[in-house]
C-alpha cells in the first residue's frame, strides 16, 4: 500500500469528496493590460499569454513587469492562489494554470482567473492537467473566435478534496515526476547531441 493509501485510509475512509470551485474558494478575473504596458521592472504580472508559453505548474517569479501606477488600477491574485487562463484560440488553451507562490502580489491580465482556496496550490494546479479537469471545463466552453469559460462555469469544476497531508503527498510525488522527467529529458538531448557531433 503506497503511503497515498495509507493516508487515505486513515483520514477518508468513506472516501474523498468531490466539491465545486466555487463552492470552496473564489475566482477573481484579472483585468486588462496589454504587451506594450509591459516594461523592464516595476511590479510583477502576468499576462496570459505567458501561461502557455513560460509558465509550468507553479512559479515565485514573473517575466513581466508593469509601472506601479498602472498596476494599481489593477486586480492582482496572492500568494497561494492559482492563476488559470480563461480565454484561447482553441479549446485546448483554456484552463492552463500555474500555483503561484511568489513572496508578493501579481497582477493578471484580463484572460486570467485568480483561484484562492484552502488547498495547497501546487495541488490544484497538477488536478487542472488531468483528462478530468479538461472533461469537465470542455463543458462550459464557449466557442466563437475566441473559446472562453466564465468565472460561472469554471465555478462549476469539481475536484476531489482529500485532507491537506494528502493533498501534500501527492504533490510531493508529482514534483518528484516532474523532476525525473526533466533529468531524463536533459540526458535525451544530451545523447542526441553527441550522436548529432558523431554524424
Amino acid at each position: 500500500m503506497s503511503r497515498i493509501e495509507e493516508l487515505i485510509a486513515e483520514l477518508c475512509p468513506n472516501g474523498v469528496a468531490y466539491k465545486a470551485f466555487g463552492d470552496i474558494g473564489t475566482i477573481t478575473r484579472g483585468k486588462r493590460f496589454v504587451k506594450s504596458d509591459i516594461v523592464e521592472s516595476g511590479t510583477p504580472c502576468i499576462h496570459y499569454g505567458e501561461l502557455y508559453t513560460k509558465y509550468g505548474t507553479w512559479a515565485t517569479q514573473t517575466y513581466s513587469y508593469l509601472d506601479p501606477e498602472l498596476a494599481s488600477r489593477l486586480r492582482v491574485a496572492r500568494p497561494g492562489d492559482v492563476i488559470f487562463v480563461s480565454a484561447g484560440e482553441t479549446i485546448e488553451d483554456i484552463g492552463k494554470a500555474v500555483a503561484w507562490l511568489g513572496k508578493e502580489d501579481v497582477v493578471t491580465h484580463d484572460a486570467l482567473y485568480a483561484f484562492r482556496s484552502s488547498l495547497d496550490p501546487k495541488y490544484v494546479a497538477y488536478f487542472s492537467q488531468t483528462v478530468e479537469f479538461h472533461n469537465q471545463i470542455r463543458r462550459y466552453i464557449s466557442s466563437a473566435k475566441i473559446s472562453a469559460i466564465s468565472t460561472e462555469n469554471l465555478a462549476k469544476v469539481r475536484i476531489p478534496v482529500p485532507p491537506i497531508e494528502v493533498q501534500r503527498e501527492i504533490v510531493n510525488l508529482l514534483d518528484m515526476f516532474t523532476e525525473l522527467e526533466a533529468e531524463l529529458e536533459a540526458e535525451l538531448e544530451a545523447e542526441l547531441e553527441a550522436r548529432r557531433a558523431q554524424y
